[in-house]
């Protein structure tokens, strides 16, 4: 079955950096663009970057630019985020997602993980 697993979240200290990986299973992965998203508590599910199916292209939302960087390893099915100069305002649970649109059956794919917590406090 499809699974999409989050792990290196936990607690950093502000200024500092942890990385997260999503280890993907059950699907092509390499047909899928991925994405991270995080939700922090009381807020909406806020998108933060993503990358195409061949890690060819990568976008982010404003507030994470410049300091997290998405990456793929197509051979280990696997996706990560770095993280650096972290806020405390980066304290959510990360999700990662993936997606992909079947243009011949107009069919789409939307996968999620169960997330994982990161803290940035001192």
């Amino acid at each position: 079955q499809v699974q999409l697993v989050e792990s290196g979240g936990g607690l950093a200290q502000p200024g500092g950096s942890l990385r997260l990986s999503c280890a993907a299973s059950g699907f092509t992965f390499s047909y899928y663009a991925m994405n991270w998203a995080r939700q922090a508590p009381g807020r909406e599910l806020e998108w933060v970057a993503g990358i195409y199916s061949d890690g060819s292209g990568t976008y982010y939302a404003n507030s994470v630019k410049g300091r997290f960087t998405i990456s793929r390893d197509n051979t280990k099915n696997t996706m990560y985020l770095q993280m650096n100069s972290l806020k405390p305002e980066d304290t959510a649970v990360y999700y990662c997602n993936a997606e992909y649109g079947d243009i011949v059956t107009q069919t789409e794919y939307n996968y999620w993980g169960q997330g994982t917590q990161v803290t940035v406090s001192s």
